[in-house]
């Protein structure tokens, strides 16, 4: 979902030489968090400044220019030797005795036990703990209490699932004590939506409000989705187009892969991916398979005249969220904003609007992996690994360009409103979706033992899916109509981080 993205509440860089050097910070895309020896000394439980993260205090001399904002997208190139990893998942918090969604009381006393006994810094909105931050580790908070991980930008996948193992050991030693376990789906499967309890922070406030005005399911999306997103890097704008156009166009697979939301208050909903079907109706402004980005013209400033055009949600001024709610950030650069009359966008303005666009794929100064729903643990290391493979090897990345190039958008839109219906089963051509995901697989491999890091492991949970065609969802389903006698409760402990 990312919806609200990571909470960059400071802007943290490495210094020249430290642990992370040869890393560039970036605000936003992590870098991995502390030493300890460079934690030593901290103040336990330290509190930083309010989300959002972006509010320049100095005044722009010169106005944006579209320029600007191109330059800014282009600025996240780096060479190879400099490209990292990123992982972002987000799962859900219950009561371990009633499998309700649990309160922001419960959520605010595991934030402070996170922060106290993990050396955490909360992150505050007014008086609210809504995050924490570590390094260049964040932990944010969905607009129903959805508790996300945003990672530090690794090197080796091996990193990336020990910085899982890692947090998902946090959470629980503290959620255990307080009677709470967190559940690794895509959709919540038990409870209704007004059961879902409401995070007090204001950019979900503002979306609330909006969402039912340009799409029936944008709630859902709010309060009952779970994702798993991969962040990764490009070198020049040329990788990047080449990047976008085949994760894009494989975007569905992953869906597919890892289709894991079958459930929708406490029985089948008819879809193996129901958070991905949802958005499909959430806001298509904003949203979907952007066909924009396969036409010869594409490149940065395409994107950026894309963005540009998007329904603004927020301007962030003096620590408050002002709702601009149907005016373009177009609009913003020539002044036109009523709500700020007369006041001009910084960057940082630029970067908050970016977070606010959710399509398959997002372009930030990096790239977002935005196909794949909430799982357990194993299957969060294998998402990366299915991307990096993929993506950060020019032989698989050329496969990919070639066997998609002459996929219509009309079979990428055919893909992407079928296959959370149908997963792997889904026709595709002369064949299915699951031949496609086998060829996909044993490329995603080919590059990983090309990386040379013997990553091809964190495969092996993905294996048996595309195998056998049989997605996790249609696992969760066998058992809920063969041994949880047509009960969705068991999932709670069959899913449980």
């Amino acid at each position: 979902m990312a919806v609200a993205s990571r909470l960059a509440v400071a802007r943290v860089v490495q210094p020249d030489g430290g642990a992370a050097s040869g890393r560039r910070g970036r605000q936003g895309f992590a870098v991995v968090g502390l030493p300890a020896a460079a934690r030593r000394g901290r103040r336990r439980g330290g509190a930083v400044a309010a989300s959002p993260p972006t509010e320049e205090a100095a005044k722009l001399t010169e106005p944006l220019t579209k320029e600007d904002l191109v330059a800014y997208l282009a600025s996240g190139c780096k060479p190879k030797e400099n490209w990292r990893i990123g992982t972002e998942h987000e799962k859900f918090g219950f009561d371990v005795e009633t499998l309700r969604p649990i309160t922001y009381d419960q959520i605010s006393a595991i934030l402070n036990g996170l922060s106290e006994r993990f050396e955490w810094d909360k992150i505050m909105e007014e008086n609210h703990v809504i995050g924490l931050k570590q390094g260049k580790q964040n932990i944010s908070l969905e607009p129903g209490g959805q508790f996300e991980l945003s990672g530090a930008p690794l090197e080796t996948l091996h990193q990336t699932c020990a910085e899982v193992n890692s947090h998902l050991y946090q959470v629980k030693a503290v959620g255990e004590e307080l009677g709470v376990g967190f559940l690794g789906m895509g959709f919540q499967p038990k409870w209704a939506l007004t059961d879902i309890p409401i995070m007090p922070k204001g950019r979900y406030e503002i979306m609330r409000n909006y969402m039912p005005k340009v799409g029936t399911l944008g709630l859902d999306m709010m309060f009952r989705t779970c994702t798993v997103q991969v962040n990764l890097d490009f070198s020049s704008e040329l990788d990047m187009i080449r990047k976008f156009r085949a994760s894009l166009a494989l975007q569905p697979i992953a869906t597919a892969i890892f289709a894991n939301s079958p459930f929708k208050e406490g029985k089948p909903n008819g879809f193996l991916s129901l958070r991905s079907h949802i958005w499909t109706d959430t806001d298509n402004n904003r949203s979907g398979m952007l066909p924009f980005v396969f036409d010869d013209t594409f490149g940065f400033e395409q994107y950026v005249d894309y963005a540009l055009d998007v329904p603004m949600y927020f301007v962030y001024r003096n620590k408050t969220y002002i709702d601009c709610t149907g005016m373009s950030f177009r609009d913003f650069m020539a002044g036109k904003l009523p709500q700020v009359p007369g006041e001009l966008p910084t960057l940082n303005d630029w970067e908050n609007h970016l977070t606010t666009i959710f399509p398959e794929v997002r372009l930030k100064r990096y790239m977002e992996m935005r196909g794949a729903d909430g799982g357990p643990w194993r299957r969060l290391c294998a998402l990366p690994a299915f991307w990096v493979g993929l993506l950060y090897d020019d032989e698989s990345l050329q496969s990919i360009i070639d066997m998609t190039s002459d996929w219509t958008k009309e079979e990428r839109e055919m893909l992407r409103r079928k296959v959370p219906v149908t997963g792997l089963k889904t026709p595709f051509r002369d064949g299915y979706v699951r031949d496609l995901a086998e060829d996909v697989l044993q490329l995603a491999k080919n590059g990983l033992e090309r990386r040379g890091y013997k990553e091809v492991g964190f495969l092996r949970e993905v294996d048996e899916v595309v195998r056998t065609g049989v997605t996790p969802a249609e696992k969760l389903l066998n058992l809920y109509e063969m041994k949880w006698q047509r009960s969705v409760d068991p999932v709670f402990e069959e899913l449980l981080y």
